[in-house]
């Protein structure tokens, strides 16, 4: 199995460690690969000059880069109601598509829409058919430039109160009818309202790319402190769930992405003993 590290335990979301120093970093724990994201680890305006040699970088220490990420989506929706940020949305995805061309990854996260952003009350409140509609038209846009750079759009299943269930998520990528998109699967945000086991069986060939994370329920449900600091303690069935991304044939990687909302208002990173202690956990599985 491909197994890799997201930037943000290691790095943190000010950049504070290089590209370069994370390759090393997963060069020195043994991982497949890692997950860099751009508005940190890279910046939106990198040049592919400099996209190249990180690329080159990663082949010569045997590292792995088979995807990309960002935070961006959080304050800018593709899905938005008002037309001037649906553009900016655009605008950035487009560039965000062309570094995941330049660096030779296979699929680029992207957040389809918010109906709502809970840990940022400025964000309006936007109707889901709203959001379906916008986020539609603005993919489709995007699916003709991720078909120029021979790239894949992976949607990721995010706390946006959109695309809640397996079937909505299904109804929603059969609308594309197109392979270069699919779902960047996060089996710790689904564990609020289903199980990771149903997403794979019902989306299939549709997942992308997986991340791996785990949630803690309270009172049959929870909130983002569910999101913890240990891999292995929570909600997720990794044996069950690694045995439904087999039937599959699942060949894709498996990145963790740990940021412990556990931990707030205290929440620090980069976390060097949290980064040592999940690749450990990681590499058990």
């Amino acid at each position: 199995m491909y197994k890799a590290l997201n930037y943000w335990v290691y790095g943190g979301f000010s950049g504070e460690k290089t590209p370069y120093e994370f390759i090393d970093y997963a060069a020195e724990k043994k991982l497949s690969g890692v997950e860099l994201t751009v508005g940190d680890a890279l910046s939106p305006d990198i040049t592919e000059a400099e996209c190249k040699k990180i690329a080159a970088y990663a082949a010569a220490k045997k590292v792995g880069l088979r995807t990309i990420a960002t935070g961006f989506y959080g304050g800018c929706s593709l899905g938005a109601a008002d037309e001037a940020e649906r553009q900016k949305a655009i605008d950035f995805s487009k560039k965000y598509l062309q570094i995941g061309a330049w660096l030779g990854v296979e699929a680029v996260l992207i957040v389809p829409g918010s109906t709502r952003v809970a840990w940022d009350p400025s964000r309006p409140i936007v109707s889901y058919k709203t959001v379906w509609e916008n986020s539609q038209k603005s993919i489709r846009e995007l699916l003709e430039v991720a078909h120029s750079l021979h790239v894949d759009i992976a949607l990721e299943n995010v706390w946006t109160r959109f695309l809640i269930s397996p079937m909505e998520w299904k109804l929603y990528l059969d609308s594309f009818n197109d392979d270069a998109v699919g779902i960047y699967f996060d089996a710790g945000n689904c564990c609020l309202n289903g199980r990771p086991e149903d997403y794979v069986e019902i989306l299939g060939k549709k997942i992308k790319a997986v991340h791996l994370k785990n949630f803690t329920e309270s009172d049959c449900a929870g909130g983002l402190h569910g999101f913890g600091d240990d891999l292995l303690k929570g909600e997720v069935n990794f044996s069950s769930l690694f045995a439904e991304l087999e039937k599959i044939g699942y060949q894709g990687p498996l990145t963790v992405e740990m940021i412990p909302f556990c931990r707030l208002p205290d929440l620090v990173l980069p976390d060097q003993a949290l980064a040592d202690a999940t690749v450990e956990k990681l590499l058990s599985l």
